[in-house]
C-alpha cells in the first residue's frame, strides 16, 4: 500500500461552517510535526484562521493554505470556508485540489453547506474521504450520520474504522481491515496503543467489516469473484482494492474522530496518503489554444511545458497584489518571464513564495502540483492561465457564484469618497464574487456580493486594509418615467425682462409615446423662419437635461418622441439659454398632459429549492407581485423560473435563506421595465417629493 510517485498533493478540506475543518487542519499540522502546538479556533490562535475578521467571527471566511509532510511525502492543505456567503471561494480554490477531505459534524450531521461543497467536489470529480468529527460531544451519533450520508449523497459510505465509545467516553477506534483497536489517552497528543477488539463490539465489527468488504470488492471483478466464492481476502488484497475503489469513486471511506481531542487524525493521514491521487494520476492537463478552441493537453509532470492556473488573489496594502497559482504542468523559477494566455500579455515573476498560513517563505522553484504565490503581477487576476511563452495553453477556470444581494455604499467621511471606489476595486481583485457598479440613474455606488455577512466582512476589511469606512444602505430602485398618450401643439413661452437685455424664446411641441426600449427621438420639423436653426441644438439639449431628472417623481424619462415643429424668437432677446429653458419647461408641460406613468425594473429569476418548500416559495413570490413562468427539476431540487419587480426583491437573499433553511439559492438579472400599479405609483411619487423637499 505504498505510493512511490514523488509529487506533492493538494487536499481540500470542505464541510459546513462549524463542523471543525480548521481544528482538523490544526491537528493535521500538529501530528505531521509541521507545528509544535495544537492551535484552537475558539482561542483565536489557529494558524489557518488568522485574518482579524475570522478571529472575530470564529469562522473561516477565506481559504488558507499550509504544506505538511507525512511519511516523507508532501501535501498542501487547503482549508476552505463552509459559511454560505463564502462558498464561492471554496468552489474556486478546489480547482487546486487532487482530493477532498469532507468533514461532517457528528452532532449536527449534514447541513446545507455540506451538500453544496459536496456538489463542488462532484463537479471536479474529486475522490473524497469523510471524517466524522466531534464524536466526543454530547448527542454525537456516528451511525446516524452514516445513514444520512447514504440518503443525502446517494452513495454507499465505507467506514474503515468504527468508534469505540461515544460522547464523553469516545476513546479510540477499531481498524476494520486489520481488526485491531487504536486506544487514545486524554492528552490530545495523538498517540495511541494497539489492542484487541472488545467482546462487546464483536457483533457490530463483524457486520460493518462485511459491509466494508462488500463495498470495496465492487472495484475489482477478480477480487469480487474470489469474495463471492467464499474465499478469505487478505488485508493486502482489501487495501489494494480499496485504493482502486477510491480512484474510481466507487469507494468513499469514512473515519471517526475528534479534531480537538486529536483522535483519528493519524489514521486519517494514512488514508489520505494511501488513497488520494497524485496530480499525474488525475490525467492530462487540458485546455485550448490562445486564439481558438482547439484542444491542447500537457502531462502533469515536471518536464512538460509550464502551465499554471491562478485561483486566488490577495490584496495587501503594503506588499500590493499577491497572486496564488497552482502549477498544472512543468515547473517554474523565480525571476522568470511567463505568458498570461488569458490576457495575451507577458509578465515578469518576482520572488516566488510558499504560503504557510499567514507566513510567506521565499522559494526558488515551484514544481508540478504545487501551490505558490508571487507579488505585484500587473495584469494577472483570478481565473487567468500563466504558461510558457512558446508553448501557450488556456485552462478553463471555475465560474464564481453569482452575487445575490446588493447595497448602496457611501463613505462615512466625505473626503474619502474617491478612495472608496479605488480601495473597493482592490478588494474586487481579491474576491471575484464582489461586484461594484455605479448606477447612473440613481448616482449610487452599488456593491454586490453573495450575502449580508459577505458584504459586512468586506466593509470590515476595507476599514482594516485601507482605512476607509463605509455605510451599507438599501439601494434605490432605478424607476423610470414615461407617457401613455400623445399630446399635440403644446406651447411654452419663456420671457424675462428685468432691465437691460431680456430673455425670450417660444417653442411648440408634439409629444408621443414610443415602444418599450426605444429611448428618445427628437424630430426637428421646423418649416418657416420663426426659429433660427442655430437654436435647435439648445432645444434638444434642454429636453434631454429635463428628461434626466424626470417630471413626476424625479426619475429619468424614457421611450418618447418630441416633434419640434414651430416657435417664436426675438432678434435681440433670444439666445441659446432662453431656448434651452423654454424647451425644458415645454417638455415638462407636455409630459404632464400626456398621461405620465412610472415604470419599474422587472427581474428574471431562477430559484433552486428543495421540493418540500416549493409551495412556500411560490406563495411568497405571489405576495411579491411575482409571476411563475415555468418549472424544472434537478435531482432533489426544483428550479422555479419567475419574474418579479426589483422593489420586492431587495432583501430576497435573506428571506429565501429563512424560508428554505439555507437550502435555496437563486440567480437573477434585470429583464425589462413594466408600469407600476397606480396605488403603488402614488406612494413612490409622494415619497420622492417628500425626499426632495
Amino acid at each position: 500500500m505504498v505510493k512511490k510517485i514523488d509529487q506533492i498533493r493538494n487536499i481540500g478540506l470542505i464541510g459546513h461552517s462549524g463542523c471543525g475543518k480548521t481544528s482538523l487542519a490544526e491537528a493535521i499540522l500538529f501530528n505531521s510535526k509541521t507545528t509544535s502546538r495544537l492551535g484552537r479556533v475558539d482561542d483565536g490562535n489557529s494558524i489557518m484562521d488568522f485574518e482579524p475578521e475570522e478571529i472575530k467571527r470564529k469562522a473561516t471566511l477565506s481559504t488558507a493554505f499550509h504544506p505538511y509532510t507525512w511519511k516523507s511525502r508532501k501535501f498542501n492543505l487547503i482549508d476552505t470556508p463552509g459559511e454560505n456567503d463564502f462558498l464561492s471561494d471554496t468552489k474556486i480554490c478546489l480547482q487546486a485540489a487532487e482530493g477532498a477531505l469532507v468533514v461532517i459534524d457528528a452532532v449536527n450531521s449534514i447541513k446545507v453547506g455540506t451538500e453544496k461543497v459536496w456538489g463542488f467536489s462532484e463537479q471536479y470529480s474529486l475522490p473524497r474521504v469523510i471524517f466524522i468529527n466531534k464524536l466526543d460531544r454530547e448527542r454525537a451519533d456516528f451511525y446516524k450520520v452514516l445513514e444520512e450520508i447514504e440518503s443525502t449523497f446517494s452513495i454507499k459510505p465505507t467506514p474503515i474504522y468504527l468508534p469505540i465509545g461515544s460522547e464523553n467516553e469516545f476513546s479510540g477506534m477499531v481498524n476494520l481491515i486489520r481488526l485491531k483497536t487504536n486506544l487514545y489517552g486524554n492528552d490530545s497528543s495523538g498517540s495511541f496503543k494497539e489492542g484487541k477488539i472488545p467482546d462487546s463490539m464483536a457483533e457490530i465489527v463483524a457486520k460493518w467489516r462485511e459491509n466494508m468488504v462488500e463495498n470495496i470488492v465492487e472495484a475489482n471483478d477478480d477480487i469480487m469473484e474470489k469474495y463471492l466464492d467464499g474465499q478469505e481476502l487478505t488485508p493486502k488484497e482489501i487495501e489494494d482494492t480499496f485504493i482502486e475503489g477510491m480512484e474510481s469513486g466507487t469507494v468513499v471511506p469514512v473515519i471517526p474522530g475528534s479534531a480537538t481531542l486529536n483522535i483519528g487524525v493519524t489514521q486519517l493521514l494514512d488514508i489520505i496518503d494511501h488513497s488520494l491521487p497524485f496530480p499525474i494520476e488525475r490525467g492530462k492537463v487540458k485546455g485550448h489554444k490562445v486564439d481558438s478552441q482547439e484542444e491542447v493537453e500537457f502531462d502533469a509532470v515536471d518536464d512538460a511545458p509550464f502551465s499554471a492556473l491562478v485561483f486566488k488573489t490577495l490584496a495587501d496594502p503594503f506588499a500590493g497584489k499577491l497572486t496564488l497559482f497552482k502549477v498544472m504542468s512543468g515547473k517554474i523559477d523565480s525571476e522568470s518571464t511567463i505568458f498570461n494566455s488569458t490576457k495575451k500579455v507577458k509578465e515578469k515573476l518576482s520572488q516566488l513564495l510558499l504560503i504557510e498560513g499567514k507566513k510567506q517563505t521565499p522559494i526558488k522553484t515551484v514544481s508540478v502540483g504545487d501551490i505558490a504565490a508571487v507579488a505585484k503581477l500587473k495584469e494577472t487576476t483570478t481565473g487567468d492561465t500563466i504558461c510558457q511563452v512558446n508553448n501557450p495553453i488556456v485552462i478553463k477556470p471555475a465560474e464564481p457564484l453569482p452575487p445575490t444581494i446588493s447595497f448602496a455604499i457611501e463613505a462615512t467621511e466625505k473626503e474619502n469618497e474617491d478612495k472608496v471606489y479605488s480601495s473597493l476595486a482592490r478588494l474586487v481583485e481579491e474576491d471575484p464574487t464582489l461586484k461594484i457598479d455605479r448606477d447612473q440613474s440613481t448616482s449610487e455606488i452599488i456593491l454586490s456580493g453573495t450575502g449580508q455577512i459577505h458584504l459586512e466582512n468586506t466593509k470590515d476589511k476595507l476599514k482594516r486594509k485601507f482605512g476607509v469606512e463605509i455605510k451599507l444602505n438599501t439601494p434605490k430602485v432605478p424607476y423610470r418615467e414615461t407617457i401613455k398618450n400623445s399630446r399635440e401643439k403644446v406651447i411654452y413661452r419663456h420671457k424675462k425682462q428685468s432691465g437691460g437685455r431680456g430673455q425670450f424664446a417660444e417653442v411648440h411641441f408634439d409629444i408621443s409615446p414610443l415602444k418599450k426600449g426605444e429611448g428618445f427621438v427628437f424630430d426637428e420639423a421646423l418649416t418657416g423662419m420663426n426659429v433660427p436653426r442655430n437654436f435647435v441644438p439648445a432645444v434638444e439639449k434642454g429636453i434631454i437635461e429635463a428628461m434626466k431628472s424626470g417630471v413626476i417623481a424625479g426619475y429619468p424619462a424614457v421611450d418618447l418622441k418630441i416633434r419640434f415643429f414651430d416657435g417664436k424668437s426675438h432678434e435681440v432677446d433670444s439666445s441659446e439659454m432662453a431656448f434651452k429653458i423654454a424647451a425644458s419647461m415645454c417638455f415638462k408641460k407636455a409630459f404632464q398632459e400626456a398621461t405620465p406613468v412610472l415604470l419599474e425594473p422587472i427581474m428574471s429569476m431562477e430559484i433552486t429549492v428543495p421540493e418540500d418548500v416549493m409551495g412556500d416559495v411560490i406563495g411568497d413570490l405571489n405576495g411579491r407581485r411575482g409571476r411563475v413562468l415555468g418549472m424544472d427539476s434537478d435531482g432533489k431540487y426544483q428550479i422555479i423560473k419567475a419574474e418579479a419587480p426589483m422593489a420586492e426583491l431587495l432583501r430576497y437573499s435573506l428571506d429565501l435563506t429563512s424560508m428554505t433553511g439555507g437550502r435555496g439559492s437563486f440567480q437573477m438579472k434585470q429583464s425589462h421595465y413594466e408600469e407600476v400599479p397606480a396605488q403603488l405609483a402614488e406612494k413612490i411619487v409622494a415619497a420622492s417629493r417628500e425626499e426632495g423637499k
